[in-house]
């Protein structure tokens, strides 16, 4: 599968990001409106951080690009499978999120300095039919504009596996509208050492569902959540076994635990078992009724930049 940003470098140097990132600690740029709510809010706090990331990189020898995963347009068509594994909860969405994704990738266009190489990826034929228009829309940008029309988690481990990374770095946005991201595709991306990675993790809106308080959970969901997230561990966390009296003596019973500050915390430990640095500030997004839907986290893949390029997201994601 060809990818033209990474088979063609622009030097020929393998050296890691130089001083300069540890020098700048965010981007002063004039707000733009995307919206309302919850949508506007990440919006505005990715949009941040591409302006402070493109900045730095201007003055470096990298080719660096932009991926955005899922990167159909909008939530306008409910996305539910009945397939266990795949199920996802439109009812937690509201009005607000429509047009949400159609915004992430404009918003990356419009950021200046602008990136060498914009990758959109998105499976679904009718949605991949209308990121198509963006070359129309932006035709200064239009031969750096790559479409793919392929399952992210698939492509995503392609590019990251068996692509030059040493003279290449990226910005990855990961926001899948449920828990189609498997910790195969997130290993992969952190094992670059070259991607900066801005995830919504699905707390309300999937996780939290599946987790049943009576921890009879199905065998298929249970399998989901391992390859989500990686581990089997998140059944002590997130459930605790005790005994309790019973017509016949002691009875074993599990019951849920955590909230969603604790299935919260779990995720973000889990990316830092991977990647070489993880904001401590994921920000909670809600919707009109204040239910949690989203985890905006962010976490760094060069060890060299980590540090800095963690303290500017966690500068964003602040309240």
């Amino acid at each position: 599968m060809p990818t033209p940003y990474l088979s063609n470098p622009l030097c020929e140097s393998g050296s890691q990001m130089t001083n300069e990132l540890d020098t700048l600690n965010a981007v002063s740029t004039p707000k733009q409106q995307f919206g309302g709510g919850w949508t506007a809010e990440k919006l505005e706090r990715v949009r941040k951080y591409l302006v402070a990331y493109a900045t730095i990189m201007r003055n470096q020898k990298f080719r660096f690009a932009y991926i955005d995963a899922f990167a159909g347009t909008g939530y306008n068509t409910p996305r539910v499978k009945k397939e266990e594994g795949t199920l996802s909860f439109p009812e937690f969405a509201d009005d607000e999120a429509v047009g949400f994704l159609d915004g992430s990738a404009r918003i990356a266009l419009r950021v200046k300095p602008r990136f060498t190489k914009y990758i959109f990826i998105e499976k679904d034929p009718a949605r991949f039919a209308e990121l198509n228009k963006l070359k129309e829309e932006y035709p200064e940008l239009a031969s750096d504009i790559v479409l793919i029309n392929a399952d992210s988690n698939a492509y995503l481990r392609d590019i990251c596996e068996n692509r030059r990374w040493d003279r290449n770095r990226a910005v990855l946005f990961l926001d899948p509208f449920g828990m189609q991201v498997t910790w195969d595709t997130m290993k992969a991306i952190a094992k670059t050492k070259a991607i900066d990675l801005w995830i919504l993790f699905p707390l309300g809106i999937g996780v939290n569902r599946l987790l049943r308080r009576d921890a009879k959970i199905s065998e298929g969901w249970q399998r989901r959540l391992d390859d989500f997230f990686g581990t089997a561990d998140w059944r002590n966390a997130f459930y605790e076994t005790k005994a309790e009296p019973g017509l016949f003596g002691p009875e074993a019973k599990t019951e849920k635990i955590a909230d969603f500050d604790g299935i919260s915390r779990f995720f973000v430990e889990r990316l830092k078992t991977i990647f070489s640095g993880v904001a401590k500030n994921p920000l909670a997004l809600h919707n009109s009724a204040s239910t949690p839907l989203y985890l905006l986290c962010f976490a760094a893949g060069n060890e060299r930049g980590a540090k800095t390029a963690v303290k500017i997201a966690q500068d964003i994601l602040k309240p």
